[in-house]
């Protein structure tokens, strides 16, 4: 199966106005100006990848209504058969012993030298590391913490309630007392 990409790279159709199809794009793909602005700066920009080809056909020919050409290029797919796995595992070769060389005389900034194991390590004969050591198995790495710390507070000014008192309950505001009518007369 082929598979295409679009690309754009600033190139709109004969006779149309570029402000317009700037705009017409800003519209098709829902973009800002500055998306915009680096469609149509001159560079080659894929819009969108891995499409079949009638895919790619709709994507060229929207564009080309908007106003712009658009590039359709077919992808170099490379298609890898896969080997099937082996029907019995074999057993792991004995792991043979690998000579450790002497450790190198330490220099004095407490670092050491690393010896080059093959020619490509031989590049990192000159690097200097530091001396880290190796901690033994099972050993913590991490600082201990110290215990957390109660925090002081100061509860001096709250005291109980009796006991048997109800708490949960607000009380009620005393009545209002009644309006003056004494001004008020009643006529016949």
């Amino acid at each position: 199966m082929s598979l295409y990409e679009i690309a754009f790279s600033g190139q709109v159709v004969p006779g149309a106005a570029v402000e317009q199809v700037k705009a017409n794009l800003a519209r098709l793909f829902q973009a800002d100006e500055q998306r915009i602005a680096l469609l149509f700066s001159g560079r080659r920009i894929v819009i969108k990848s891995g499409l079949d080809a009638a895919g790619a056909e709709k994507y060229r020919s929207t564009m080309e209504r908007a106003g712009a050409i658009a590039l359709v290029q077919a992808l170099q797919v490379e298609e890898v058969d896969m080997a099937p796995p082996p029907a019995v595992p074999e057993p792991a070769p004995a792991p043979v012993p690998v000579p450790v060389p002497a450790p190198a005389p330490a220099s004095t900034s407490g670092s050491t030298r690393v010896i080059p194991r093959d020619e490509y390590m031989a590049a990192f004969s000159e690097v200097e590391a530091p001396d880290f050591g190796i901690a033994p198995v099972g050993a913590d790495l991490q600082d201990a913490k110290p215990p957390a710390q109660a925090p002081q507070v100061d509860m001096s000014q709250f005291s109980l309630a009796p006991v048997g008192s109800d708490m949960g309950q607000a009380k009620n505001a005393p009545p209002a007392p009644p309006p003056d009518t004494s001004h008020l007369k009643l006529q016949e």
